[in-house]
């Protein structure tokens, strides 16, 4: 399938985007962190304790501490420079963060380094489309590169578009257009217009999806390109990678870390490397390409965009230019190379060997002044006022653990080998991972995404924090946050999302089985259809288009660094873990009457195979009274009684443990959470129930229908399985 989408100084100028993305595709080792290491770090004696402050007067003095001014220099600083992975610019950032985080004040910084796969553009052969005529010869060929924001006009190693570890090739041949290239769009072709995309080049638009399952529409009316606006210019492209992984990390050592005696796959047979080439193209080149298009006409209205073309699907142009072809140009090499994660830790005094973990990627794929730099600026607050409080005599109870993760573009790659190389410690240890990419994608409210075990922490420390919104002076965060995106499923809350991919909490959620959140500021979804943010990924992603366009003040900013600190500082301080079991049991009996409902579409088919989802409910049944039981004993327990304390607190902290399935989904071994998974249609979106889901996708066209449905019994049986057996984990000790 082929996509045609696509320190310290003063500040430069704007710019923004209209239009779509279009793509075409063809049809350390925590080294710091080492066993013996940590076994003599953490059972040193603890000289230092707590403060005698009580947790609510420390925790505001935190909350207190953090600045947007701050912020937004360090969003400043960061962004002047392009800092893709692998690069000595990104390694020079990796080491200003280390040494500007020692400064703050913490125990240890480390820089932790990998050997991974990576993907760059050939420096000698550019990576283009093209169209040609019956002889061969090229009528028309896209853009090499973007036209570069004012101001960067001088800044060098500017990438140029390109899907990262897209298969090499000059394929040729008729062009289709496939709309979004989601699942149920190439159904509509193949099943009901019978057109079939094999062999073909096929040109989708940028939105809906995942990139490498194919892509957010990058343009919303009435708002200008950049620099006069916040839309993507029509010479603008996205940059991205096009593995698809399922949370197998480095390509060449999936499951174990990319370290120097790690044993390396063939790069011929790494794990999820594309067979097809891809590449990204702006609007301005896919208006070109689209402009002639012959075929049957686009079956929906819905497949019409806003370009000046008919949106025929094609395959092929109209009879006037029949004999044209259209040609891709993709000359992209893979290499190992060597990245860097920035691991920091300020050492807990009661619990020093449970870890709360906040991680955000550093690296860019050009200036990065939303992704991920408006993120990393806002890390870099936090471990400042954390760091100050240390520095005042104050401890946290639980060791806090501080990450600047590399080639999160790539694959979360950074993340996910750190993860795998202490796999055994994070399991036994690992109490939640904050997410910490993009602070804002948006300025309208806070979008949250987390575990059901944190949803009253998330609500109890968006109460504490003042509405930066408009209009809702003196009310609080969670407040403006109800009021405009209120929740679909439970009453009188605001909405919470289901952890779906596409970012570091992935190996810590899915593979691991520790609790995971992160919270940004976003769009309103209801109005602005786009996936992502216009100019998501682009040269035209710069400080100027943050501070002109999306947080002038940078209060957003500074509300999502008080969301994030202050999970961090609950999970980190609190006596009991702010988790909250009821929720869990509420969010599965949700999903299990969900997964139920779908199932109902096929009753005839249900008998038929005698298919049955009582003992799914039995087991949600018995995990709601376990889980209210369970509660009820935490509001009489002794919290002097640190036995006590520690006895519920791991059953608190096993609990997400408890859904992983150590053998994995069906085809996807590195995703293990028996509740959450993304989608296998678009990993960026999280499923419930994920087995039992694609076990029953698009059922009726299975081949086999008795071994279909057979499949989707053993997957109500490992679910009914895993929701009993976690119950049983919250069960009083005899």
């Amino acid at each position: 399938m082929w996509t045609a989408l696509g320190t310290l100084s003063e500040p430069p100028g704007p710019r923004a985007a209209s239009g779509r993305f279009w793509a075409a595709t063809l049809g350390a080792a925590v080294g710091l962190f080492l066993l013996g290491f940590l076994i003599g770090w953490f059972a040193k004696p603890v000289e230092e304790k707590t403060s005698s402050s009580p947790h609510g007067e420390v925790k505001a003095a935190f909350m207190a501490e953090m600045k947007a001014e701050n912020i937004k220099q360090f969003l400043f600083n960061f962004t002047q420079l392009p800092h893709l992975a692998g690069t000595k610019e990104n390694l020079h950032l990796a080491q200003q963060v280390q040494a500007e985080w020692k400064v703050f004040g913490l125990d240890s910084v480390q820089l932790v380094h990998y050997d991974v796969l990576l993907s760059y553009p050939d420096e000698t052969k550019p990576n283009y489309i093209s169209i040609i005529d019956e002889y061969g010869n090229e009528i028309f060929n896209t853009s090499l590169s973007e036209p570069p924001p004012p101001g960067y006009e001088a800044v060098r190693d500017v990438v140029p578009p390109y899907s990262a570890f897209s298969a090499q090739g000059m394929p040729e041949g008729e062009l289709v257009y496939v709309n979004y290239g989601r699942t149920e769009d190439f159904f509509k072709l193949e099943r009901e217009m019978g057109i079939n995309c094999t062999g073909k080049i096929v040109i989708a638009r940028y939105g809906k999806i995942f990139r490498g399952n194919k892509e957010p529409e990058m343009c919303f009316a009435g708002v200008d390109p950049y620099p006069d606006g916040w839309n993507l210019p029509g010479g603008g492209a996205q940059r991205g990678n096009v593995l698809n992984l399922n949370g197998a990390g480095d390509p060449l050592t999936p499951g174990y870390p990319a370290k120097e005696y790690a044993y390396r796959l063939d790069k011929a047979s790494g794990v999820g490397l594309p067979k097809i080439p891809v590449h990204p193209i702006g609007y301005h080149d896919a208006e070109s390409l689209l402009r002639n298009m012959g075929g049957s006409a686009p079956p929906h209205s819905s497949w019409k965009g806003n370009l000046n073309v008919s949106y025929n699907v094609g395959p092929g142009f109209t009879s006037n230019y029949s004999t044209r072809k259209v040609k891709m140009h993709i000359h992209s090499n893979n290499k190992v190379t060597r990245i860097y994660n920035v691991i920091g830790t300020i050492r807990g005094t009661v619990e020093p060997d449970r870890y709360v973990i906040l991680g955000g990627h550093r690296d860019s794929w050009v200036f990065g002044g939303i992704d991920p730099q408006s993120g990393a600026a806002v890390v870099h607050e936090i471990v400042r006022s954390f760091g100050k409080l240390k520095k005042e005599g104050w401890r946290p109870r639980r060791t806090v653990i501080f990450a600047s993760w590399d080639a999160e573009e790539f694959g979360l790659l950074g993340s996910t080998e750190w993860a795998e190389e202490n796999a055994k410690l994070l399991q036994a240890r690992g109490v939640a991972y904050i997410n910490a990419d993009s602070s804002i994608e948006g300025n309208y409210t806070l979008r949250v995404d987390c575990t059901p075990l944190m949803y009253r922490l998330v609500y109890s420390v968006t109460k504490e924090i003042p509405s930066p919104d408009e209009g809702f002076e003196g009310k609080s965060l969670y407040e403006s946050w109800y009021k405009k995106n209120p929740s679909r499923e439970y009453k009188e809350v605001p909405r919470i999302n289901k952890l779906g991919s596409g970012n570091d909490f992935e190996v810590f959620f899915q593979r691991l089985g520790i609790a995971s959140g992160r919270a940004r500021y976003s769009k309103n979804w209801n109005v602005e259809k786009y996936s992502s943010y216009p100019v998501y990924h682009s040269v035209y992603e710069t400080y100027e288009i943050v501070e002109r366009f999306y947080d002038p003040t940078f209060k957003n900013h500074l509300t999502v660094a008080q969301v994030r600190g202050g999970l961090v500082f609950e999970l980190a301080n609190s006596v009991v873990l702010p988790f909250d079991c009821r929720d869990y049991a509420s969010a599965v009996s949700n999903y299990a009457h969900i997964i139920y409902n779908m199932s109902r579409n096929h009753e005839e088919q249900l008998a038929t195979y005698n298919v049955s989802f009582d003992a799914l409910f039995s087991a949600v049944k018995n995990f709601t009274e376990v889980a209210a039981n369970f509660h009820d004993r935490l509001q009489h327990i002794d919290t002097n009684n640190l036995l006590a304390v520690r006895s519920l607190n791991d059953q608190l902290m096993f609990l997400e443990r408890a859904f992983i399935d150590p053998l994995g989904l069906p085809g996807r071994p590195f995703y293990r959470h028996v509740i959450f998974a993304p989608s296998s249609h678009n990993k960026y979106a999280g499923e419930s129930f994920p087995g039992i889901y694609d076990a029953m996708f698009d059922i009726k066209n299975k081949p086999d229908q008795h071994e279909a449905w057979e499949e989707v019994k053993r997957q109500i049986s490992i679910a009914a399985f895993t929701v009993q057996a976690a119950a049983g984990t919250l069960k009083e000790v005899a």
